[in-house]
């Protein structure tokens, strides 16, 4: 499958959000590979979305959170649940939204230069996937807009990955 990307400008951040899922519903459309998935997500809204410096994945591996395809800088490797913002967000299976991480209690500083940050848990039948993680060199970058859009993108991979789980059908 070829890919072209799309420029979005997010001053309509609903419509370009619907167009954005429009977007990754096609990518994700015919494949069962939940790393391939998550890196085609990854880089979709890396690319998509203005002022970023990281967007990508952890996934629940024994009971932490392990660093999955992103792009960005090079990242933590392993967050404790409970800890940081990701920890958190996971924790309390809530998107976070955190416009100053320097006032988050705990925040990890994975890469120093982000300011701002939103965590989406990643749940599927119950169950903890993991978290999609965003994170912007801007404070108060992201807004309920960007939590709602982002939310129904993790959406649709959460769907992708337990569409991957059930494997093909016989």
């Amino acid at each position: 499958m070829s890919y072209a990307a799309k420029r979005y400008d997010f001053k309509d951040k609903p419509a370009d959000y619907a167009r954005l899922r429009e977007e990754l519903a096609a990518l994700l459309a015919g494949e069962s590979d939940l790393i391939a998935n998550a890196a085609n997500t990854a880089a979709l809204i890396f690319d998509a979305l203005p002022d970023l410096n990281w967007a990508g994945f952890y996934f629940l591996k024994a009971g932490e959170l392990v660093v999955g395809p992103f792009q960005g800088k090079p990242a933590c490797v392993r967050i404790a649940l409970g800890r940081g913002v990701c920890g958190t967000a996971a924790e309390r299976r809530r998107t976070l939204l955190v416009p100053d991480v320097h006032a988050f209690p705990g925040h990890i500083a994975c890469d120093t230069a982000s300011r701002s940050e939103i965590v989406v848990p990643l749940i599927a039948s119950g169950t903890l996937l993991g978290v999609l993680d965003i994170d912007s060199p801007r404070p108060g970058r992201f807004d309920e807009a960007d939590a709602r859009g982002l939310e129904a993108l993790a959406a649709l991979f959460v769907a992708a990955a337990g569409q991957a789980a059930q494997g093909p059908s016989q």
